[in-house]
């Protein structure tokens, strides 16, 4: 091409043209995903702050309802030192601990729920499902039937959710090559024979000590007195999660490309399971059997915010202890002076809304 063509190209739009961009071009904006993203958050943010408020009304309403209502300056007094007669007696004694074991108890197991879901990568996957609370009611019962103190039918619990736990993750291992498939399979045999050896028990205990071992199974937080250990294992739980929210996020797209990306699988799985049921063990030691906390909430967490773990374990932690504390609340004062188990109001709310879900998303 000659001087003067090349010119001539140039002032026609040509190639030269063509290469160099305007110069009063618009800036190219930031792409839709990091808006849709920061959108994402910003929602989040907002839950988790509707989720905070909503805790303080779960209080509130727990330590002010009841056969003896008590106003909101019977409650500053009750906290403050003030001059208080039986009304502060009966909130601090009494509503306090059951409305901070029933708000502990529904983290502990909301938060082992999400993370069974996360490390099985099944929305099915739930504490309850695996064979621990199963575990639990056998240790518990099989303390009840033998006429042990309050103390001993607590370490029963314990022990037997331990035990489910080990017997579960030791027959899933087998030979070292277990999947999640095997590892919910599992659970589930175990949770069946948990529940034969519940019956037999049930069948076999006096009339006298039936109810109160029903009322255990459908859980029942009216004789808590100690609620502490469990409020202070929830906070150590999810501290000791959120760390490995990356991992968490990178696990939930699949277990090739979480370790492609350097995370140490077999590692995570032992941790994850190993808190999941350490949680769970504690959650029915101290309210005894309450199902479907940790497969619903969540889910409904899920919905609000995303998948994202970092996020989704403090929210899920929130949402869980909301319920169960509202669900005692109600279960206390609905049929007063009558105390229903609370564990049959978070059947009757998670039944519904499973099938909901269910019907919404029915893949």
């Amino acid at each position: 091409m000659t001087h003067k063509t090349r010119i001539a190209s140039e002032h026609a739009g040509g190639p030269a043209d063509s290469a160099r961009p305007p110069r009063n071009a618009p800036a190219i904006s930031s792409s839709p995903s990091s808006a849709a993203r920061r959108r994402s958050h910003r929602r989040a943010w907002l839950v988790l702050a509707g989720l905070v408020l909503a805790a303080l009304a779960a209080f509130v309403w727990s330590l002010s309802a009841g056969a003896l209502p008590v106003s909101a300056t019977d409650l500053f007094n009750a906290f403050s030192g003030g001059a208080g007669g039986m009304e502060s007696d009966i909130v601090r004694t009494l509503r306090l601990p059951r409305a901070t074991a029933a708000f502990a108890c529904g983290g502990l197991l909301a938060l082992a729920g999400a993370l069974m879901q996360v490390l099985l990568r099944n929305p099915l996957a739930d504490p309850y499902v695996l064979g621990i609370s199963g575990g639990a009611a056998v240790g518990a019962l099989g303390a009840i039937l033998a006429g042990a103190a309050s103390g001993w039918i607590d370490a029963g619990a314990f022990v037997g959710a331990l035990g489910a736990t080990l017997l579960v993750f030791g027959l899933a291992h087998g030979d070292g090559s277990w999947t999640q498939t095997r590892l919910l399979l599992t659970g589930v045999i175990v949770a069946a024979g948990c529940g034969a050896a519940v019956a037999l028990m049930l069948s076999l205990a006096p009339e006298g000590r039936v109810k109160g071992m029903l009322f255990w199974m459908m859980g029942d937080a009216s004789s808590v007195s100690q609620p502490w250990p469990a409020l202070a294992l929830l906070l150590a739980g999810l501290a000791a999660a959120l760390p490995f929210a990356r991992e968490l996020n990178l696990l939930a797209r699949g277990e090739i490309t979480a370790r492609a990306l350097g995370v140490r699988v077999g590692r995570l799985r032992a941790l994850v399971y190993g808190l999941g049921a350490l949680l769970t063990a504690v959650a029915v030691t101290t309210v005894g059997s309450v199902g479907f906390v940790g497969l619903i909430v969540p889910h409904l967490v899920r919905l609000a915010i995303g998948n994202d773990q970092r996020l989704l374990l403090p929210a899920t932690t929130l949402a869980g202890g909301v319920l169960l504390c509202a669900a005692d609340t109600a279960a206390r004062t609905v049929v007063a002076p009558i105390q229903l188990p609370v564990g049959v109001l978070t059947a009757l709310i998670g039944v519904p809304v499973f099938l909901f879900l269910l019907a919404r998303h029915p893949r």
